[in-house]
C-alpha cells in the first residue's frame, strides 16, 4: 500500500493493482455481537465500539484519523483472538481477504462476517521499483496502461476478484466512507477507470 515515506523512498507506478478493493472492508464480528450491530444506522454509532488492526499497518492511522479508538497486535492470528475474547468489538478486513482470514482464524467459531455494514475509504496497493531504476518503471508502466486500454486489465480484474465482490452481496450493505488523509499528493483519485465503484448504497460521513 502506497504512503507518502514509501514513495519518498521508491518509485512509484500508480496504477492500481486491486482498484482500490483493499479500502472495501467488511466487519468481522463475534457471533455473540450481532444482535448489537442491527442497531448500528450512522457512522457516528460505528465508531463508539473498537475495531482491531495491525500495530504498524496504514488502515491503523486512517481509522483513528476518522474518530475510532483502535486496539492493535502484530499479527492477524493475534487480532483475532482479541476478537474472540472481547478485546475489541470488529476486525475491518478486505473483501481480497476477509474470507481467507475467516477460515485459517484460530476461533472461527466464534467469528462471522457482519451482512449488512462495511467501511470504505480510497487506498492504493502499486508496483513499485528502485528510485533509480526509471526504464523499468516506464516498461510496467507502459504495458499496464496498454492493458487498461485494451480491457484485458479490467478482465483480469474480474477473473481474480469477482467472486470475491459477488461473495460479499455489495448491493445488501450499508458502507460507511471514511476519509483518508494519508494518500500522497499524486494519488489518482480523478482516474475514475483505476478504482472500483460498485453499484451499493454508501453512507456520507456525519459531520
Amino acid at each position: 500500500m502506497t504512503s507518502p515515506q514509501r514513495e519518498k523512498d521508491l518509485l512509484p507506478i500508480r496504477i492500481l493493482i486491486f482498484k482500490g478493493l483493499i479500502g472495501w472492508r467488511l466487519l468481522l464480528i463475534r457471533k455473540d455481537m450481532a444482535e448489537r450491530f442491527t442497531y448500528i444506522q450512522q457512522l457516528d454509532h460505528l465508531i463508539k465500539l473498537s475495531p482491531l488492526q495491525g500495530r504498524d499497518w496504514p488502515d491503523t492511522k486512517i481509522l483513528q484519523s476518522n474518530g475510532f479508538n483502535v486496539n492493535t497486535e502484530r499479527t492477524q492470528t493475534a487480532l483475532m483472538k482479541m476478537l474472540g475474547n472481547a478485546q475489541g468489538d470488529f476486525s475491518p478486513r478486505s473483501i481480497i481477504e476477509v474470507w481467507g482470514e475467516l477460515d485459517k482464524s484460530p476461533v472461527v467459531n466464534q467469528i462471522q462476517i457482519q451482512p449488512s455494514l462495511g467501511i470504505r475509504y480510497p487506498a492504493a496497493i502499486y508496483y513499485f521499483v528502485n528510485k533509480k531504476s526509471v526504464p523499468v518503471a516506464n516498461i510496467i508502466e507502459s504495458g499496464l496502461e496498454k492493458a487498461i486500454k485494451n480491457a484485458k486489465f479490467d478482465a483480469l480484474f474480474k477473473e481474480n476478484y469477482q467472486a470475491y465482490i459477488d461473495k460479499a452481496q455489495l448491493e445488501n450493505r450499508t458502507f460507511y466512507q471514511l476519509e483518508n488523509n494519508f494518500l500522497p499528493e499524486k494519488t489518482p483519485l480523478d482516474r475514475k477507470e483505476l478504482w472500483f465503484d460498485g453499484e451499493i448504497k454508501t453512507a456520507k460521513k456525519t459531520e
